[in-house]
Protein backbone atom coordinates (compact mmCIF):
# COMPACT_ATOMS: atom_id res chain seq x y z
CA UNK A 1 0.00 0.00 0.00
CA UNK A 2 1.04 3.94 -1.18
CA UNK A 3 0.90 6.21 1.36
CA UNK A 4 -2.28 7.41 -0.53
CA UNK A 5 -4.28 4.21 0.50
CA UNK A 6 -4.42 2.58 -2.53
CA UNK A 7 -3.78 -0.96 -2.93
CA UNK A 8 -2.12 -3.20 -5.42
CA UNK A 9 -2.67 -6.90 -6.73
CA UNK A 10 -0.45 -8.40 -3.78
CA UNK A 11 -2.50 -6.49 -1.06
CA UNK A 12 -5.91 -7.26 -2.84
CA UNK A 13 -4.80 -10.83 -2.70
CA UNK A 14 -4.16 -11.29 0.48
CA UNK A 15 -7.08 -9.35 1.66
CA UNK A 16 -9.10 -11.69 -0.45
CA UNK A 17 -7.70 -14.99 0.82
CA UNK A 18 -8.14 -14.03 4.43
CA UNK A 19 -11.90 -12.42 4.00
CA UNK A 20 -12.25 -16.35 2.20
CA UNK A 21 -11.04 -17.83 5.14
CA UNK A 22 -13.41 -16.35 7.42
CA UNK A 23 -16.33 -17.50 5.06
CA UNK A 24 -14.96 -20.73 5.09
CA UNK A 25 -14.70 -21.25 8.79
CA UNK A 26 -17.89 -19.94 9.08
CA UNK A 27 -19.29 -22.21 6.80
CA UNK A 28 -17.95 -25.00 8.73
CA UNK A 29 -20.63 -24.37 11.50
CA UNK A 30 -23.69 -24.29 8.96
CA UNK A 31 -25.40 -21.80 10.28
CA UNK A 32 -29.42 -22.35 10.22
CA UNK A 33 -29.81 -19.06 11.10
CA UNK A 34 -28.91 -15.42 9.54
CA UNK A 35 -25.37 -14.30 11.26
CA UNK A 36 -25.87 -10.93 11.90
CA UNK A 37 -23.62 -9.31 14.65
CA UNK A 38 -20.46 -9.95 16.55
CA UNK A 39 -19.99 -8.52 20.05
CA UNK A 40 -17.28 -10.71 21.36
CA UNK A 41 -16.42 -12.19 18.35
CA UNK A 42 -19.38 -15.34 17.43
CA UNK A 43 -22.11 -14.21 15.29
CA UNK A 44 -25.53 -13.86 16.70
CA UNK A 45 -28.22 -15.81 14.46
CA UNK A 46 -31.70 -13.70 13.00
CA UNK A 47 -34.59 -15.81 11.49
CA UNK A 48 -34.28 -15.96 8.26
CA UNK A 49 -37.53 -13.01 7.49
CA UNK A 50 -34.89 -10.15 8.88
CA UNK A 51 -33.41 -7.65 6.33
CA UNK A 52 -29.94 -9.25 6.91
CA UNK A 53 -30.93 -12.63 5.93
CA UNK A 54 -29.75 -12.43 2.33
CA UNK A 55 -25.96 -11.24 3.21
CA UNK A 56 -24.33 -14.28 4.58
CA UNK A 57 -25.63 -16.55 1.85
CA UNK A 58 -24.71 -13.27 -0.76
CA UNK A 59 -20.77 -14.05 0.15
CA UNK A 60 -20.97 -17.84 -0.18
CA UNK A 61 -22.54 -16.93 -3.93
CA UNK A 62 -19.67 -14.61 -5.00
CA UNK A 63 -17.00 -16.73 -4.16
CA UNK A 64 -19.07 -19.25 -5.75
CA UNK A 65 -18.67 -17.17 -8.98
CA UNK A 66 -15.57 -15.97 -8.48
CA UNK A 67 -13.58 -19.80 -7.73
CA UNK A 68 -16.32 -22.68 -9.61
CA UNK A 69 -16.11 -23.83 -5.88
CA UNK A 70 -19.17 -26.22 -5.60
CA UNK A 71 -18.45 -25.83 -1.36
CA UNK A 72 -20.25 -22.29 -1.54
CA UNK A 73 -22.95 -23.30 -4.10
CA UNK A 74 -23.51 -25.80 -1.82
CA UNK A 75 -24.02 -23.90 1.27
CA UNK A 76 -25.67 -21.23 -0.52
CA UNK A 77 -28.62 -23.37 -1.98
CA UNK A 78 -31.40 -23.23 0.22
CA UNK A 79 -31.03 -20.50 1.48
CA UNK A 80 -33.94 -18.48 -0.54
CA UNK A 81 -36.09 -21.50 -0.48
CA UNK A 82 -36.44 -21.28 3.38
CA UNK A 83 -36.60 -18.06 3.15
CA UNK A 84 -39.62 -18.17 0.96
CA UNK A 85 -41.32 -20.77 3.19
CA UNK A 86 -41.29 -18.70 6.35
CA UNK A 87 -41.86 -15.40 4.59
CA UNK A 88 -45.42 -17.33 2.67
CA UNK A 89 -46.41 -19.70 5.78
CA UNK A 90 -46.33 -16.36 8.49
CA UNK A 91 -46.41 -13.59 6.20
CA UNK A 92 -43.08 -12.09 7.31
CA UNK A 93 -42.21 -9.70 3.66
CA UNK A 94 -41.46 -6.28 4.03
CA UNK A 95 -39.99 -3.71 2.71
CA UNK A 96 -36.69 -4.94 2.69
CA UNK A 97 -37.33 -8.28 0.31
CA UNK A 98 -34.90 -6.16 -2.23
CA UNK A 99 -31.65 -7.35 0.28
CA UNK A 100 -32.86 -10.30 1.21
CA UNK A 101 -33.51 -11.73 -2.52
CA UNK A 102 -31.36 -10.10 -4.32
CA UNK A 103 -28.41 -11.75 -3.09
CA UNK A 104 -30.22 -15.20 -2.47
CA UNK A 105 -32.72 -16.17 -5.53
CA UNK A 106 -32.05 -13.64 -8.19
CA UNK A 107 -28.01 -13.85 -7.89
CA UNK A 108 -28.65 -17.63 -7.95
CA UNK A 109 -30.36 -17.87 -11.12
CA UNK A 110 -28.14 -15.19 -12.41
CA UNK A 111 -25.56 -18.01 -11.84
CA UNK A 112 -26.97 -21.07 -12.46
CA UNK A 113 -30.31 -20.42 -14.38
CA UNK A 114 -32.35 -21.69 -11.41
CA UNK A 115 -35.83 -21.38 -12.42
CA UNK A 116 -37.69 -21.17 -8.88
CA UNK A 117 -34.81 -18.15 -7.90
CA UNK A 118 -36.28 -16.17 -10.73
CA UNK A 119 -39.93 -17.14 -9.76
CA UNK A 120 -38.69 -16.25 -5.77
CA UNK A 121 -36.99 -13.03 -6.96
CA UNK A 122 -40.47 -11.94 -9.56
CA UNK A 123 -42.31 -12.73 -6.11
CA UNK A 124 -40.42 -10.34 -3.83
CA UNK A 125 -40.51 -7.91 -6.52
CA UNK A 126 -44.36 -7.91 -6.67
CA UNK A 127 -44.78 -7.72 -2.98
CA UNK A 128 -42.45 -4.68 -2.54
CA UNK A 129 -44.60 -2.87 -5.43
CA UNK A 130 -47.54 -3.88 -3.07
CA UNK A 131 -46.08 -1.11 -0.71
CA UNK A 132 -46.38 1.90 -3.14
CA UNK A 133 -48.21 5.12 -1.68
CA UNK A 134 -49.33 6.55 -4.77
CA UNK A 135 -50.49 9.59 -2.79
CA UNK A 136 -46.48 10.51 -1.85
CA UNK A 137 -45.38 8.71 -4.06
CA UNK A 138 -43.13 6.35 -1.71
CA UNK A 139 -42.53 2.55 -0.78
CA UNK A 140 -43.65 2.12 2.91
CA UNK A 141 -41.23 1.21 5.32
CA UNK A 142 -41.38 -1.69 7.92
CA UNK A 143 -44.64 -3.64 9.00
CA UNK A 144 -45.28 -1.21 12.13
CA UNK A 145 -48.16 1.38 12.39
CA UNK A 146 -46.24 3.28 10.16
CA UNK A 147 -48.22 3.55 6.92
CA UNK A 148 -46.75 7.02 5.99
CA UNK A 149 -42.72 6.28 6.52
CA UNK A 150 -40.46 5.94 4.11
CA UNK A 151 -35.91 5.55 4.81
CA UNK A 152 -33.63 6.35 2.55
CA UNK A 153 -31.99 2.17 2.93
CA UNK A 154 -35.18 1.36 0.47
CA UNK A 155 -32.80 3.14 -2.34
CA UNK A 156 -30.92 -0.15 -2.30
CA UNK A 157 -34.15 -2.27 -2.82
CA UNK A 158 -35.51 -0.36 -5.17
CA UNK A 159 -32.79 -2.91 -8.03
CA UNK A 160 -35.17 -5.45 -7.40
CA UNK A 161 -38.41 -3.50 -9.05
CA UNK A 162 -35.58 -2.28 -11.72
CA UNK A 163 -34.61 -5.86 -12.49
CA UNK A 164 -37.67 -7.21 -12.34
CA UNK A 165 -38.97 -4.73 -15.46
CA UNK A 166 -35.79 -6.06 -17.04
CA UNK A 167 -36.65 -9.82 -16.40
CA UNK A 168 -40.45 -9.50 -16.65
CA UNK A 169 -41.05 -6.93 -19.27
CA UNK A 170 -43.32 -4.78 -17.17
CA UNK A 171 -42.57 -1.30 -16.60
CA UNK A 172 -44.91 -0.93 -13.59
CA UNK A 173 -42.05 -2.20 -11.95
CA UNK A 174 -39.66 0.31 -12.94
CA UNK A 175 -42.51 3.08 -12.41
CA UNK A 176 -42.46 2.65 -9.37
CA UNK A 177 -38.57 2.55 -8.65
CA UNK A 178 -38.16 5.57 -10.31
CA UNK A 179 -41.51 7.21 -8.32
CA UNK A 180 -39.76 6.67 -5.20
CA UNK A 181 -36.25 7.53 -5.98
CA UNK A 182 -37.87 10.43 -7.60
CA UNK A 183 -39.13 11.26 -4.13
CA UNK A 184 -36.18 10.64 -2.51
CA UNK A 185 -34.66 13.13 -4.66
CA UNK A 186 -37.43 15.52 -3.21
CA UNK A 187 -37.21 14.85 0.11
CA UNK A 188 -34.37 13.21 0.99
CA UNK A 189 -31.30 14.05 -0.66
CA UNK A 190 -29.91 17.58 0.28
CA UNK A 191 -28.01 19.22 -1.87
CA UNK A 192 -25.14 19.46 -0.07
CA UNK A 193 -25.28 15.44 -1.07
CA UNK A 194 -26.54 15.00 2.64
CA UNK A 195 -29.39 13.13 3.65
CA UNK A 196 -32.00 11.99 6.11
CA UNK A 197 -33.01 8.70 6.94
CA UNK A 198 -36.36 9.04 7.99
CA UNK A 199 -39.19 11.04 5.95
CA UNK A 200 -42.71 11.09 6.88
CA UNK A 201 -45.91 11.41 5.07
CA UNK A 202 -49.30 11.76 5.87
CA UNK A 203 -50.28 8.58 3.54
CA UNK A 204 -53.86 9.68 2.69
CA UNK A 205 -53.01 13.14 1.49
CA UNK A 206 -49.09 12.52 0.35
CA UNK A 207 -48.18 15.18 2.16
CA UNK A 208 -44.83 15.35 3.76
CA UNK A 209 -45.23 15.91 7.53
CA UNK A 210 -41.51 15.97 8.88
CA UNK A 211 -38.24 14.33 9.41
CA UNK A 212 -37.13 11.76 11.78
CA UNK A 213 -33.45 10.72 13.03
CA UNK A 214 -34.28 7.33 12.85
CA UNK A 215 -30.80 5.67 12.86
CA UNK A 216 -29.35 9.10 13.05
CA UNK A 217 -27.97 11.59 15.42
CA UNK A 218 -31.15 13.82 14.66
CA UNK A 219 -33.25 14.59 11.97
CA UNK A 220 -31.24 17.65 10.38
CA UNK A 221 -28.35 15.05 10.87
CA UNK A 222 -26.61 12.63 8.02
CA UNK A 223 -26.75 9.25 9.27
CA UNK A 224 -23.27 7.77 7.49
CA UNK A 225 -24.90 5.05 6.44
CA UNK A 226 -27.48 6.04 5.32
CA UNK A 227 -25.66 8.43 2.98
CA UNK A 228 -23.12 5.40 1.75
CA UNK A 229 -27.08 3.60 0.78
CA UNK A 230 -27.97 6.97 -1.02
CA UNK A 231 -24.35 7.01 -2.67
CA UNK A 232 -25.18 3.40 -4.12
CA UNK A 233 -28.66 2.82 -4.53
CA UNK A 234 -28.63 5.76 -7.13
CA UNK A 235 -25.75 4.75 -8.52
CA UNK A 236 -27.70 1.57 -9.52
CA UNK A 237 -30.64 3.36 -10.87
CA UNK A 238 -28.83 5.18 -12.93
CA UNK A 239 -26.92 1.99 -13.82
CA UNK A 240 -30.34 0.51 -14.54
CA UNK A 241 -32.16 3.85 -16.36
CA UNK A 242 -29.71 6.02 -17.58
CA UNK A 243 -31.23 8.97 -16.36
CA UNK A 244 -29.02 11.31 -15.65
CA UNK A 245 -30.37 12.84 -12.52
CA UNK A 246 -29.32 9.73 -10.51
CA UNK A 247 -26.21 9.58 -11.76
CA UNK A 248 -25.70 13.55 -10.65
CA UNK A 249 -27.37 12.58 -7.42
CA UNK A 250 -25.37 9.49 -6.59
CA UNK A 251 -22.16 12.14 -7.36
CA UNK A 252 -23.45 14.36 -5.23
CA UNK A 253 -23.59 12.08 -2.36
CA UNK A 254 -20.29 10.70 -2.91
CA UNK A 255 -18.86 14.35 -2.90
CA UNK A 256 -20.32 14.47 0.21
CA UNK A 257 -19.32 11.63 2.10
CA UNK A 258 -15.73 11.55 0.96
CA UNK A 259 -15.11 15.09 1.74
CA UNK A 260 -16.49 14.01 5.53
CA UNK A 261 -14.69 11.05 6.28
CA UNK A 262 -11.68 11.34 9.07
CA UNK A 263 -8.29 10.81 7.71
CA UNK A 264 -8.44 7.04 7.84
CA UNK A 265 -11.18 6.73 5.67
CA UNK A 266 -13.41 5.06 8.00
CA UNK A 267 -16.55 7.65 9.39
CA UNK A 268 -18.31 8.13 12.34
CA UNK A 269 -21.64 6.67 12.64
CA UNK A 270 -23.10 10.20 12.17
CA UNK A 271 -21.50 12.87 10.28
CA UNK A 272 -22.95 15.61 11.78
CA UNK A 273 -23.09 13.99 15.72
CA UNK A 274 -21.07 16.67 18.00
CA UNK A 275 -17.40 15.62 19.15
CA UNK A 276 -16.97 13.28 16.46
CA UNK A 277 -13.52 11.90 17.64
CA UNK A 278 -15.04 10.59 20.76
CA UNK A 279 -17.93 8.72 18.72
CA UNK A 280 -17.85 5.00 17.39
CA UNK A 281 -17.49 4.59 14.01
CA UNK A 282 -19.51 2.26 10.85
CA UNK A 283 -16.88 -0.05 9.44
CA UNK A 284 -19.90 -0.77 7.17
CA UNK A 285 -21.48 2.42 5.90
CA UNK A 286 -17.42 2.54 4.67
CA UNK A 287 -17.83 -0.78 3.35
CA UNK A 288 -20.73 -0.08 1.80
CA UNK A 289 -19.91 3.29 0.05
CA UNK A 290 -16.57 1.57 -0.96
CA UNK A 291 -18.60 -0.54 -2.91
CA UNK A 292 -20.63 2.06 -3.88
CA UNK A 293 -18.04 4.36 -5.52
CA UNK A 294 -16.45 1.12 -7.07
CA UNK A 295 -19.95 1.40 -9.02
CA UNK A 296 -20.06 4.81 -9.59
CA UNK A 297 -16.47 5.02 -10.89
CA UNK A 298 -17.34 2.71 -13.59
CA UNK A 299 -20.62 4.52 -14.53
CA UNK A 300 -18.31 7.79 -15.21
CA UNK A 301 -15.57 8.84 -17.56
CA UNK A 302 -12.27 7.83 -16.72
CA UNK A 303 -10.81 10.67 -15.85
CA UNK A 304 -13.82 10.91 -13.42
CA UNK A 305 -14.26 7.65 -12.56
CA UNK A 306 -10.37 7.81 -11.31
CA UNK A 307 -11.27 9.85 -7.94
CA UNK A 308 -13.96 7.40 -7.07
CA UNK A 309 -12.06 4.33 -7.92
CA UNK A 310 -9.41 6.07 -5.24
CA UNK A 311 -11.47 7.36 -2.85
CA UNK A 312 -13.09 3.25 -2.84
CA UNK A 313 -9.27 2.06 -3.15
CA UNK A 314 -8.49 3.99 0.23
CA UNK A 315 -11.45 2.61 2.33
CA UNK A 316 -10.82 -0.58 1.53
CA UNK A 317 -7.16 -0.37 2.81
CA UNK A 318 -7.72 0.85 5.86
CA UNK A 319 -10.63 -1.50 6.79
CA UNK A 320 -8.30 -3.94 5.73
CA UNK A 321 -5.33 -2.46 7.85
CA UNK A 322 -6.87 -0.79 10.70
CA UNK A 323 -10.21 -2.50 10.56
CA UNK A 324 -10.27 -6.14 10.01
CA UNK A 325 -9.94 -9.40 11.83
CA UNK A 326 -7.37 -10.95 9.81
CA UNK A 327 -4.81 -12.66 12.25
CA UNK A 328 -7.75 -13.89 14.69
CA UNK A 329 -8.63 -16.98 13.73
CA UNK A 330 -11.45 -16.98 16.68
CA UNK A 331 -13.36 -13.87 15.19
CA UNK A 332 -15.90 -15.09 13.03
CA UNK A 333 -16.53 -11.34 11.83
CA UNK A 334 -13.78 -9.88 8.88
CA UNK A 335 -14.48 -6.19 10.41
CA UNK A 336 -15.04 -5.14 13.62
CA UNK A 337 -15.86 -1.50 14.49
CA UNK A 338 -19.41 -0.95 12.89
CA UNK A 339 -22.51 0.08 14.20
CA UNK A 340 -25.82 -1.03 14.43
CA UNK A 341 -28.38 1.56 15.72
CA UNK A 342 -26.23 4.07 18.47
CA UNK A 343 -29.61 6.00 19.60
CA UNK A 344 -30.86 2.74 21.18
CA UNK A 345 -27.64 1.37 21.98
CA UNK A 346 -27.91 -1.65 19.88
CA UNK A 347 -24.77 -3.42 18.19
CA UNK A 348 -22.25 -1.07 18.65
CA UNK A 349 -18.52 -1.50 17.77
CA UNK A 350 -19.50 -4.86 16.52
CA UNK A 351 -19.25 -6.55 13.48
CA UNK A 352 -22.14 -6.33 11.19
CA UNK A 353 -22.69 -9.49 8.54
CA UNK A 354 -23.89 -5.77 5.73
CA UNK A 355 -20.45 -4.88 6.63
CA UNK A 356 -18.67 -8.11 5.59
CA UNK A 357 -20.82 -8.89 2.73
CA UNK A 358 -19.92 -5.37 1.02
CA UNK A 359 -16.77 -5.41 1.70
CA UNK A 360 -16.47 -9.03 0.24
CA UNK A 361 -18.44 -7.52 -3.08
CA UNK A 362 -16.07 -4.47 -3.13
CA UNK A 363 -12.83 -7.05 -3.57
CA UNK A 364 -14.49 -8.82 -5.89
CA UNK A 365 -15.46 -5.33 -8.26
CA UNK A 366 -11.36 -4.84 -7.35
CA UNK A 367 -10.49 -8.05 -8.30
CA UNK A 368 -12.51 -8.12 -12.02
CA UNK A 369 -16.20 -9.65 -10.78
CA UNK A 370 -18.57 -9.35 -13.80
CA UNK A 371 -21.46 -9.84 -12.35
CA UNK A 372 -24.15 -7.71 -10.18
CA UNK A 373 -26.24 -8.03 -6.69
CA UNK A 374 -27.82 -4.44 -6.12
Amino acid sequence: MNKLGSVNDKYLETWWRQAQQKVERLMQKEPLLAPHAAKSGEYDGLTLDNWISGFWPGMLWIYYDMTGDQRYLDAAWDWDIRMERLTLEENRFHHDVGFQYLPTSILKYKLTGDADGRRRGLAAANFLAGRFNLAGQYLRAWNRDLPGWAIIDCLMNLSILLWAADESGDPRFSHIAKAHADMALRHMVRPDGSTCHVAVFDPASGELLEYKGGQGYAPDSCWSRGNAWALYGMANLYRYTREHEYLQASQRVAHHFIASLPEDMVPPWDFRVPNQETEPRDTSAAAIAASGLLELAELTSPEVGAVYHHAATRIIASLSERYSTFGDDEHEGILHSATGHKPEGVNVNVSLIYGDYYYVEALAKLRGWSHRVF
